[in-house]
């Protein structure tokens, strides 16, 4: 008798999400993409806002939109609740990085990190929190702001003054909302990633005179002695989002391998 093949090892994830809709800024890739992924594995109807959108992961509904434009986002929200048929959920986690001390960055550039970091969370919520209003409603505790945030908004990084201001601003958004919205029934909260292994940080590698150098000096920055991963911001962004955190707003998640609050001596040797 002949024996069968042993299934593949498929991920079994718990359906949480089933019934509930999500929109997830800049989920075309790294953080984001990630986090559109989890949240269709786990049951959630997800919608994909990118200004390329073609990246975005399968089983999601892709939705062309730059989130420095108002209009845009206005009118790719409404999109995305017609063909999911509401809005639960909104990940805000569309943005840009930048280095530099004050000295390096012009207006210009200071002007477009916080247009896309700030005001583009700021534009995904005006235009969701409608849809969020009536979730809360029908489905009391389904409806939450998730923002990624970082690590750079709670502690001194060098060469990251520009970054680091547009994310302490998004940390004081996220608090200032929760306020505002707890009693419809919308929790806000974000998640603050160390150092992550996203494209962002593969450019700037590729961009140092010694990436390898430069990789394990990031490394080992955080206290574990590696990056934080994408699925694992995405997970922490997921939980936020999920029903079992149906208590939780207001708070800043930090996955960062204990850079925020660990304070290591020295290795021997």
């Amino acid at each position: 008798m002949t024996t069968a093949p042993a299934a593949p090892d498929v991920p079994r994830y718990p359906q949480d999400f089933a019934g509930l809709t999500a929109l997830v800024t800049g989920g075309a890739s790294g953080i984001g993409a990630a986090t559109a992924a989890l949240l269709t594995a786990r049951g959630a109807r997800v919608a994909v806002l990118d200004r390329d959108p073609s990246g975005a992961p399968e089983g999601t509904v892709p939705v062309l939109a730059d989130v420095t434009s108002d209009a845009a986002v206005q009118a790719a929200v409404g999109e995305a609740v017609d063909r999911l048929g509401g809005l639960h959920i909104l990940v805000g986690n569309a943005g840009i990085g930048a280095i530099g001390t004050v000295e390096d960055n012009a207006d210009e550039e200071w002007a477009r990190v916080l247009d896309i970091n700030v005001l583009g969370m700021v534009r995904a919520a005006r235009a969701a929190l409608p849809h969020l209003r009536k979730a809360a409603a029908a489905r009391p505790g389904s409806a939450s702001i998730t923002h990624t945030c970082s690590i750079a908004a709670t502690a001194g990084l060098p060469q990251r003054a520009l970054y680091s201001a547009s994310k302490g601003a998004v940390l004081a958004l996220t608090l200032a909302m929760a306020a505002d919205h707890v009693r419809e029934g919308i929790r806000v909260n974000c998640v603050n990633p160390g150092t992550a292994d996203t494209p962002w940080i593969g450019r700037l590698l590729d961009q140092a005179e010694d990436p390898a150098a430069e990789r394990a000096a990031l490394d080992a920055r955080q206290p574990m002695g590696r990056l934080v991963t994408a699925d694992e911001v995405a997970a922490a962004i997921v939980y936020l989002a999920s029903p079992a955190a149906a208590s939780v707003t207001g708070t800043a998640l930090a996955v960062d391998g204990g850079m925020q609050g660990l304070r290591l001596r020295p290795a021997a040797g």
